[in-house]
């Protein structure tokens, strides 16, 4: 699969921005291995204080412990890249920071830092739904391939996809 260009996420963006507008929502972020990518795709969009609240880049544990209240018993036991660290900064990032809406996104994007259980590519997301006083959340995994650009862009195309269908 072809990486999205820039145009490609940007288009992607604005989708998301005229999703949340119409819903009345606001989305909050909390990024590992896109390192602000998302925000940033978002943020490049001219009027998304309406629909954007922030976010962290959380790309240290002690960051994903301490910004976006991931317990460190999910990370000793599942990883930084696992279905349970995401859920866990999908709904710290709501707790936290706000909003109706959270994103989560940890990966490993490489050259290196991948295992045979999680080689370079795997990427974990989660996105979190505000209803009062819980949160509706949905996992998702990917395999991307490439160099770590292109994970990465990926990874921030998928997280806004991911946005869209929530």
């Amino acid at each position: 699969m072809t990486p999205p260009t820039d145009a490609d996420i940007h288009a992607l963006a604005a989708r998301v921005a005229e999703r949340l507008l119409g819903q009345g929502r606001r989305l909050v972020v909390a990024e590992s291995c896109t390192g602000g990518w998302v925000a940033k795709a978002c943020t490049d969009l001219a009027g998304s204080s309406r629909w954007f609240l922030g976010g962290a880049v959380a790309y240290a544990n002690e960051v994903k412990i301490g910004v976006v209240g991931v317990r460190s018993d999910t990370l000793g036991r599942d990883g930084a890249v696992s279905q349970g660290v995401v859920r866990e900064m999908a709904t710290g990032a709501l707790e936290r920071f706000g909003g109706e809406v959270g994103l989560a996104v940890s990966g490993i994007a490489g050259p290196d830092g991948g295992s045979p259980g999680k080689p370079v590519g795997t990427v974990w997301f989660a996105w979190s739904v505000r209803h009062d006083d819980r949160f509706e959340v949905r996992t998702s995994f990917e395999q991307f391939a490439g160099d770590r650009e292109a994970v990465r862009r990926q990874a921030v195309a998928a997280a806004l996809r991911g946005v869209l269908e929530v």
